[in-house]
């Protein structure tokens, strides 16, 4: 008989909030704009090649196929072991470069150390995230809600730990060095309770959604109060007591659902597997008539009979038919789709497009903030600030759009994909108010953007496990998220790298200044290249209502059916053993 403790540590609600921990610290990638200009000084780069190392970076976060792969064959736990050594070496050796404690990388090797520890995302999203999406398949959206809400928060929670540890100090050397042992450490010390648990319908609470609410309530007030702190510390001067302090309140709220949801929910649990050990039901007790008029009480389970061995002629035929099926007819929406059925749908297709412009610009937006603040006469701390608003909106729209979605899909049958058109239609005009420099628009942009940035991917992996199912997530998952470094090249190093250097440029031309350093300020610095964004944007929402009709229907109907007729399946296999007079006939 288990304990209590053994119950929770080893339960799919302790692993929820393992899997918080792990993606509260999986979000630095949001942080490139605090220490790019270190970077970009320490090493001598033009903002062409720094946005280059950007494009790496947010390769490196959403290049999937390695941790999809390794999570096929392993469990989760060498997912995330793997992810954190990958993180740890890639940061450590750019914090020993900007350092000067090695000799200059080439660029090409500052590109490859910046992909590799982003990767640590990857990995996070597939040993944390999806595990989590498959421990609560009828919660998904809720589940991708929180926990890519944390994600978001990430880059606040980050920045307070770091002015704990270091106080004042204007020193982004230190923050690299931060990124690369906390999110590492957090992995190791949480990756052995996070792993897939089957849970049968008699054990599945009523009050699921519930304690989902739970962690998004105290999520909530997390991200209030770093808001809170944000506004605080732009107005006063903390000392390093004063933001320890901030930083105890922080790891409070972190651990705080494990008392308000985890321990009441897996003694509900643990209560219901004591009285099934101790009280079988009725249920278990099988009358059977026979022909004789012989009754029989059976009470004990068999091990169900092995299935014939396929004939030879059947094996060759489902062998020939396994290629063509991906052509001839593929699975209706909902239903399990393999890489290939996947690559073959139009509606990949759509989504994948419409990532490649919406989340593209949304990246270019955040990772080009601490450029963009410059060259709009934006102080340092400002800077900072804008940043935490990226990432605490970016949170908020994470949540929002997962729990928000799912109500209007529960009570008005409102499709997801809509919410994706009109989240890219709400970027458009935070990348306006970037172009035209509003005045205090910069605060204003870095909210819309950071929503909007957390809201497509909640909404873009939520509609990606809807339509083409969950037993190959973790490969469809990664094929939704290359759609973001794609766009990030395009958008990020092609136009907005470019015509910056070509603005700067003028501008040294025209001040008859030799100077190397590419330094470009103004409003026109970037004004083009979000124009340009917008438009892109603008064009990917349109293509998105292709899937909007194309998936009416399917939203229309009950996408979660599938879920409870299996659930009610197990129940009942384990609650109603047969007899073994039975098994010989």
């Amino acid at each position: 008989m288990r304990s209590l403790s053994f119950q929770v540590v080893t339960g799919r609600w302790f692993g929820m909030l393992a899997s918080c921990q792990v993606m509260s610290a999986a979000g630095a990638t949001y942080m490139f704009g605090l220490y790019s200009g270190t970077i970009k000084s320490a090493l001598g780069y033009d903002q062409k090649t720094l946005n280059l190392l950007s494009f790496f970076k947010d390769l490196g976060a959403n290049l999937g196929v390695i941790s999809g792969l390794i999570n096929e064959v392993t469990p989760p736990w060498m997912v995330l072991s793997t992810g954190a050594a990958l993180n740890f070496f890639g940061y450590f050796m750019i914090w020993l470069a900007v350092s000067l404690k090695i000799a200059i990388p080439k660029v090409w090797q500052m590109c490859l150390y910046i992909c590799i520890g982003a990767n640590f995302q990857s990995f996070a999203n597939i040993g944390a995230l999806v595990t989590c999406v498959k421990n609560f398949p009828e919660s998904r959206g809720v589940v991708l809600g929180v926990l890519m809400g944390y994600v978001g928060l990430s880059g606040a929670i980050i920045t307070q730990l770091y002015h704990a540890f270091f106080g004042n100090h204007n020193d982004p050397k230190a923050l690299i060095l931060l990124i690369a042992c906390l999110p590492a450490a957090i992995s190791f010390a949480f990756l052995w309770t996070i792993r897939i648990r089957k849970v049968i319908q008699r054990r599945r609470q009523e009050n699921e959604l519930k304690a989902l609410y739970k962690f998004l309530y105290i999520s909530l007030a997390l991200a209030g109060f770093l808001m809170i702190m944000i506004i605080v510390e732009k107005q006063l001067t903390f000392q390093q007591s004063e933001y320890g302090g901030s930083a105890a309140l922080v790891l409070l709220m972190l651990f705080l659902p494990l008392p308000v949801a985890v321990i009441p929910e897996e003694f509900k649990l643990w209560k219901i597997g004591q009285q099934v050990l101790t009280e079988p039901p009725p249920s278990q007790l099988k009358i059977i008539i026979t022909g004789d008029s012989n009754t029989q009480i059976c009470s004990s389970p068999l091990p169900p009979e092995s299935a014939p061995p396929p004939s030879p002629a059947t094996s060759s035929q489902s062998e020939a038919s396994c290629s063509s099926n991906v052509f001839s007819r593929l699975p209706e929406r909902g239903e399990d789709h393999t890489i290939r059925q996947a690559l073959f749908s139009l509606d990949m297709l759509v989504l994948f497009f419409v990532a490649i412009w919406g989340i593209g610009g949304t990246l270019t937006a955040i990772d080009n903030l601490g450029q963009i603040g410059t060259s709009l006469g934006y102080s340092q701390k400002s800077l900072s600030t804008l940043i935490s608003l990226v990432s605490i909106w970016n949170y908020l729209g994470r949540v929002t759009t997962g729990f928000g979605s799912e109500l209007v899909l529960d009570k008005y049958k409102f499709p997801r994909p809509l919410i994706l058109t009109l989240i890219l239609l709400l970027a458009c005009v935070g990348h306006l108010l970037i172009a035209f420099n509003i005045k205090n628009g910069l605060y204003f942009a870095s909210i819309i953007i950071g929503f909007c940035a957390g809201a497509q991917w909640s909404v873009l992996f939520t509609v990606i496990s809807e339509i083409f199912g969950l037993k190959y997530l973790s490969r469809l998952y990664s094929l939704g998220a290359l759609a973001s470094p794609i766009g990030a090249y395009v958008l990020n190093v092609r136009v907005a790298g470019h015509l910056y250097d070509k603005e700067a440029k003028r501008q040294l031309a025209g001040l008859g200044d030799d100077n190397n350093d590419l330094n470009c300020s103004g409003v026109e610095c970037f004004k083009l290249a979000f124009i340009i964004i917008t438009a892109a944007t603008l064009f990917g929402s349109l293509v998105s209502l292709i899937l909007v009709i194309r998936t009416r229907e399917f939203y229309n109907g009950d996408i979660y059916r599938k879920f409870r007729e299996q659930d009610a399946t197990e129940a009942e296999t384990e609650m109603v053993p047969t007899c073994p007079s039975l098994a010989k006939g």
